[in-house]
This record gives structure tokens, C-alpha cells and sequence, in this order.
């Protein structure tokens, strides 16, 4: 796709996954990717596969619960590469559990990464991209985000909110695109952080038919490479013989 060649993109939550999946696809398409992580060593091998295959590629450690180190993120995107097309807001964590068991440790670790870290990265690439006229947030929901499950009411809770925060961005911009990206069972760690064995159980279940992070990385490139007059709002991606 011409329209992905040169552009800018901010990954967050690269170094597995969804994340590490679309810096690769993003990268091999002619983006250059800035990739931030906690897991350095993880993000060093990534860059290292991508600048071997030709890619442009920039690293940086990043958490997302911190407002300070997602505004160094993106100043660091532009200043490597001069500006920031697009912020992709994809980490993200699901410690799964009934509300009885009372886990609320990881309610709040889902609240700080899944909300808080998507608004932190709006509040960082927002006004990059208001003084250059241009821009795409993306940001990672769920099929989560559509339904509720029993074992994942905080989860399904922060990835509601991501779609509303994401439409209401959208209403109140007309420069800016907006894009969710809502994927279903796709093969990933994401399931490892479960603690509780009710929810790891269902989960195990859940997850039996799952799609690949490059499936979900394909629709980002797909949204990326539209024209700046075309705003793809939300892309729905799970796998075929899923029923949920």
C-alpha cells in the first residue's frame, strides 16, 4: 500500500503478540515503526528481525500506567523520524477472575493499562498530530468490547470504554482519523496473566479456536492505508469458526 510508505507509527505493547505482529507487517509495508515495551530484550530482537529484512525501526522502553514515560514515547517517535503519523494504542492486560473473588489489584491493573494507558497515549499523539493538521489513533479493543462474559467484567468493562473513548475522539475531530480494532480469540500471551483457576479454565475453553496476531496486524495495515479523507471507525476480526 503507497499510503503506509514513510509513515510514522507509534507502537505500543510491541514486544508480543498483536503488538509485535504489526510492527513487523507495518514495518515490511514501508512504515517506520517506533516500538515500545517493557521487555526490552524482546523489542532489541524485534528491531533487529525488522531492520535485517530492510525495515525502518526505533526502540524505546515504555509502561503504559505512566502518563510521563507515553508522552517521552511519542516525542521520541518524532523526533527520531521528525513527526507522528500514527499512535497505536495496543497494550494491554487480562488478569480474568469473578467479581466474588475479589482480585482488585488486577481490576486496577486493567484499568491503568487498558484505559488509562489508551487515554495516555491519546493525550501524547494528540497534540503532535493537531499542529501538523494530520494523524491516526488506533487503538486495540476487544470482541471484549461488544459482549460481556462471565470471568471478564473489569476486562470487557475497560475495552467498552475503549471503544467510547475512541468514538467520542472521533466526533471531536475532523483531522485526526480514529480507528478501533476489535479482535477476537487470537493467539497471544494475553491469556497467561490469569491467576484465577475458574477464569483460567473458561479461558482454556474460550481460546480453543483463535486467529494469528498477524490476522489482527493485517486489518491495522488495512485501516493505516487508507486514504487521509477515509476514516475506517471500527474493524470486527475473529476467527471464522468462532461463536462468540
Amino acid at each position: 500500500m503507497s499510503a503506509i510508505v514513510g509513515k510514522v507509527v507509534a507502537i505500543t505493547g510491541a514486544s508480543s503478540g498483536i503488538g509485535e505482529a504489526s510492527a513487523r507487517v507495518l514495518a515490511a509495508a514501508g512504515a517506520r515503526v517506533v516500538i515500545g515495551a517493557r521487555r526490552t530484550d524482546r523489542l532489541e530482537s524485534l528491531a533487529a528481525a525488522i531492520e535485517a529484512d530492510g525495515g525502518e525501526v526505533r526502540v524505546r522502553p515504555l509502561d503504559v500506567t505512566s502518563q510521563a514515560e507515553v508522552a517521552a514515547f511519542a516525542g521520541f517517535a518524532r523526533q527520531a523520524f521528525g513527526r507522528l503519523d500514527v499512535m497505536v494504542n495496543n497494550a494491554g492486560v487480562m488478569p480474568l477472575s469473578p467479581l466474588a473473588a475479589l482480585r482488585v489489584a488486577e481490576w486496577d491493573r486493567m484499568i491503568d493499562v487498558n484505559i488509562k494507558g489508551v487515554l495516555y497515549g491519546i493525550a501524547a499523539a494528540l497534540p503532535i498530530m493537531e499542529e501538523q493538521g494530520a494523524g491516526q489513533i488506533v487503538n486495540v479493543s476487544s470482541i471484549g468490547g461488544h459482549h460481556v462474559s462471565p470471568t471478564a467484567a473489569v476486562y470487557c468493562a475497560t475495552k467498552f470504554a475503549v471503544r467510547a473513548i475512541s468514538d467520542g475522539l472521533r466526533q471531536e475531530t475532523d483531522r485526526i482519523r480514529v480507528t478501533v480494532i476489535s479482535p477476537g480469540t487470537t493467539t497471544s500471551e494475553l491469556a497467561d496473566s490469569i491467576g484465577d483457576p475458574t477464569a483460567r479454565e473458561a479461558m482454556e475453553a474460550f481460546r480453543a479456536v483463535t486467529i494469528s496476531p498477524e490476522a489482527v496486524a493485517a486489518s491495522l495495515l488495512y485501516a493505516i492505508g487508507q486514504p487521509d479523507d477515509v476514516d475506517v471507525s471500527e474493524i470486527v476480526v475473529r476467527p471464522t469458526a468462532s461463536p462468540h
